[in-house]
């Protein structure tokens, strides 16, 4: 008796309960569910720029290592480290006393051989003297003038001069220093053009030509932008990346950039017009790129699209769509081919 009590109250409380979950039902009148909110951008036609993105790494327009070419004693040093110099500007001096001495003595003969050969010469005019005498001498004189010519040379490579303009490294010797073939004196660079190397992929070797404009930026200096142009693209790929190395030339004059340096360049090309949507919008599904257009109705129409480049949170689509429709940028989640959507401007008018 007992246990048909419990199992009618069990079964009356079911009824209760399954009776009370009926009364926020549809059948109750209760309140459908409400359309997903969504935020509603459009398909724009903007000026489209592409670039390409690389790592390069600065040279100096024109260096050398200047280093002795012979053996002697630095008597002078005229620079001071990081002094910036001119073409033919004098270095290091390593002349002696004695080829000095040597380069007198020698002008000297030749000096002298010269008035011999002249007064000769008037002899052999006059018939005084035979011709074979005057051929002695003209041998004399240019014998003297060899040796004052190979002294002169000598003192030269005694004699470290700047090649062209730039700025000096750090100073390797100093006076009184005795230095021998292929001692380093300092270092010298070019650095009011900078030479700017850097690989891109192939397959855009198509899209590089020289004149174009590449953008430049370093870490030593991350607000200013260093612009220049291309000078050349290399005559091979490199078999095993795949890459070409291009070379551009960026002007320095307040020589900021140095020799060494790791700048990230954009090579920038020509502007063309193109239709551009938000990344956010775009829905990847495996190998597909979506879009979800809102029609006149506030329903979604899914449309495959092909996508380009991307920048700055936009990204390019090529085909899919015209400029102009509506189409869904955030709250995409939410949605299927045919769905109803509501806007915040109709959210709000509810």
């Amino acid at each position: 008796m007992l246990q048909q009590l419990r199992v009618r109250s069990l079964v009356l409380l079911l009824t209760v309960l399954l009776a009370g979950c009926g009364k926020d039902g549809p059948a109750s009148g209760g309140q459908a569910a409400l359309p997903p909110l969504v935020t509603a951008g459009t398909v724009e036609q903007v000026s489209w720029q592409d670039e390409i993105q690389a790592l390069g790494t600065a040279q100096a327009n024109e260096s050398v290592t200047l280093t002795a070419k012979v053996t002697e004693t630095v008597t002078r040093v005229n620079f001071q480290d990081g002094d910036f110099v001119e073409a033919g500007d004098v270095l290091v001096d390593l002349s002696g006393r004695a080829e000095v001495a040597q380069l007198e003595a020698a002008q000297a003969t030749f000096v002298e051989a010269s008035k011999q050969y002249d007064r000769l010469a008037e002899l052999v005019k006059q018939g005084t003297i035979p011709r074979s005498q005057l051929d002695t001498q003209l041998s004399v004189r240019d014998a003297a003038r060899a040796r004052a010519d190979a002294i002169r040379a000598a003192l030269a490579d005694r004699i470290i001069s700047a090649p062209f303009a730039g700025v000096l490294g750090f100073r390797q010797v100093s006076p009184g220093a005795l230095v021998t073939p292929g001692t380093v004196i300092s270092t010298l660079d070019d650095i009011r053009t900078i030479k700017l190397d850097f690989p891109i992929p192939e397959n855009h070797l198509g899209q590089v030509d020289s004149g174009d404009v590449i953008q430049a930026h370093s870490n030593a200096f991350p607000e200013q932008t260093f612009e220049g142009r291309v000078s050349a693209v290399d005559s091979r790929v490199d078999p095993l990346t795949r890459a070409i190395t291009v070379r551009a030339e960026l002007p320095n004059p307040e020589a900021l950039l140095r020799p060494g340096m790791l700048l990230s360049v954009r090579l920038l090309q020509d502007r063309r017009n193109t239709l551009a949507v938000p990344e956010i919008a775009v829905v990847q599904v495996g190998t597909r790129a979506l879009l979800y257009r809102i029609r006149d109705d506030l329903t979604v129409e899914q449309v495959t699209v092909q996508l380009g480049a991307r920048r700055s949170g936009q990204v390019e689509v090529t085909s899919g769509v015209s400029a102009g429709d509506s189409i869904v940028v955030d709250g995409t989640g939410k949605l299927r081919d045919g769905a109803r959507v509501r806007l915040p401007e109709t959210a709000n008018a509810q």
